[in-house]
């Protein structure tokens, strides 16, 4: 990778993984500059096929929306709606159609 600053070349002093992706801390060779770079795991797009044959692009903020409708009136945990929506991301990432 080049350098940001001087578009030197770098080399990676750090690397770490996390859920997201990788996380690396490189140096710049020629002017001696330290940056981040971040890898995220890139997922396709999943669409879901609505009941009325429409194809639409998956949202999770639209997900969210409609599960927290659903327990609105019910005594559950704001992490428990979270981590519910995160499963069903993973679920449909595991399955690794394009349309649901």
């Amino acid at each position: 990778m080049d350098c940001p600053y001087c578009l030197g070349k770098t080399r990676v002093t750090d690397k770490r993984g996390s859920p997201e992706g990788v996380r690396r801390r490189r140096e710049c060779l020629k002017c001696k500059k330290r940056f981040t770079t971040y890898e995220k795991i890139g997922r396709g797009d999943v669409y879901v096929i609505k009941k009325d044959g429409r194809r639409e692009k998956f949202s999770r903020e639209k997900l969210s929306a409609g599960v927290e409708r659903a327990f609105e009136k019910r005594p559950v945990a704001k992490e428990k709606i979270t981590k519910m929506i995160n499963e069903i991301e993973e679920q449909l990432a595991k399955r690794g159609k394009k349309e649901v």
